[in-house]
């Protein structure tokens, strides 16, 4: 969250002056908070003083924002949300604007799981920005501040955001020429991301962002948040950076970063090797993923795309990609991009018109299918995609050779 801020009161006097390059003195007298700060904050506050499940943070959101925007008067607030800060019945309105994104870091810091982490940037973004590029924006920040908080690396980080929200297939260097100002989180919020992925330590995360020009602030502070979760910040930046803060604002990013700004975790061990799944699809997965859009599989891919329990086959591969427990089966799908891959792939299954598996993936591949829908069904809730697919596809049939390896006792052979 502190990230956040020290990205935007670096890059403050850069918005209308852009510099397109990372050479510039940090902080400078002319620098000060802006309405990212000021937002930031806010979200800040409303997650501190929500109950656990946070079901009234959305009113929370908006009586904090109201309050701490008429407070702070005159910080470059759009002319839609300035009108929001003043109207006596807030409403959301429809917006994309960089607003969305530019606040939300404290969400990924407070959220304990992925799915945490959304659930709170919809709550305290559809509160005015409910169109859904702002929502996605918002959505898409949160994540990066959750995966850099938890340890995953860069590759990781990045393939997920490319995978579920934007196309990272370019380079700040590459775009820093052409890159104009604009407002819009679609062409904002890859850009700060980028620039946190394209980064070597916290510092140079903010001149980077601050280099692509553009909305230098939001940019700045979207990437500040994320490197602060990934890097952590130097005491020197964090020292300064604080001294532009009134006592009231200080409060509450103290408040804030002590209860959930903890220093940079380090992922879970991988006790079941899930690192072979990512490597596996690292070069296969678009290609996997088109196949399935186009209705025919035509490559080799099924083992490490679709897992299967162990045991179903006796080849190398087989035994390699074979998943070897429920917990594995459970593990796999807490992870971020595993998980994200493997829903978002059975999502493309069900959307096609041809509800024959054969047709699709082939005899022997449409058995695995099968294999792979039934073991990821048994630990998911009866509406999960899992389920779905088995109806559509297989009537509901579930692989009864899977559960014979679970020890499971067969019963109906329908879910």
């Amino acid at each position: 969250m502190l990230g956040a801020i020290i990205g935007d009161i670096v890059g403050s006097r850069f918005e209308f002056d852009n510099h397109k390059s990372k050479d510039f003195e940090l902080f400078h007298r002319t620098c000060d908070f802006t309405d990212d700060t000021v937002m930031t904050v806010a979200i800040a506050e409303s997650i501190l003083s929500s109950s656990v499940d946070c079901s009234r943070l959305p009113e929370r959101a908006v009586e904090t924002m109201q309050r701490l925007g008429r407070e702070y008067e005159y910080r470059g607030y759009g002319i839609m949300f300035g009108q929001w800060i003043y109207s006596d019945d807030p409403k959301p309105y429809n917006s994309f604007g960089n607003g969305a994104a530019m606040r939300v870091s404290p969400c990924g810091f407070a959220a304990r799981t992925i799915e945490e982490a959304k659930d709170l940037a919809y709550r305290v973004t559809a509160v005015t920005h409910n169109h859904p590029e702002g929502l996605k924006g918002a959505e898409a920040v949160a994540v990066a501040v959750f995966l850099a908080k938890s340890g995953y690396d860069k590759f990781e980080i990045g393939d997920y955001i490319h995978a579920r929200y934007y196309k990272m297939d370019f380079s700040i260097n590459e775009i820093r020429d052409t890159y104009f100002f604009n407002e819009t989180c679609q062409d904002t919020v890859p850009q700060a991301i980028m620039a946190f992925l394209d980064s070597t330590d916290f510092e140079d995360a903010i001149r980077t962002a601050i280099s692509v020009g553009g909305d230098s602030d939001t940019l700045a502070a979207i990437t500040g948040g994320i490197a602060e979760a990934y890097y952590g910040i130097p005491e020197d930046i964090k020292e300064k950076a604080l001294s532009y803060l009134d006592s009231k604002l200080l409060r509450t990013v103290l408040d804030f970063e002590r209860k959930y700004c903890t220093p940079v975790q380090k992922k879970a061990p991988d006790l079941y090797d899930l690192e072979r799944f990512i490597e596996a699809q690292e070069q296969v997965y678009d290609q996997a993923l088109r196949e399935i859009k186009g209705g025919e599989k035509r490559s080799h891919w099924i083992w490490y795309v679709f897992p299967q329990l162990k045991g179903l086959g006796y080849s190398e591969i087989a035994n390699k990609y074979g998943i070897s427990s429920l917990d594995e089966a459970k593990a796999y799908m807490e992870h971020p991009i595993l998980s994200s891959r493997l829903i978002e792939i059975t999502e493309a299954l069900l959307a096609l018109r041809e509800c024959d598996p054969v047709a699709v993936l082939g005899g022997i591949d449409a058995m695995k299918l099968r294999s792979s829908l039934t073991l990821f069904a048994l630990i998911s809730e009866p509406d999960s995609v899992f389920h779905r697919a088995l109806a559509k596809l297989y009537h509901g049939e579930r692989d009864n050779r899977t559960l014979e390896l679970l020890g499971m006792d067969k019963g109906s052979e329908k879910f």
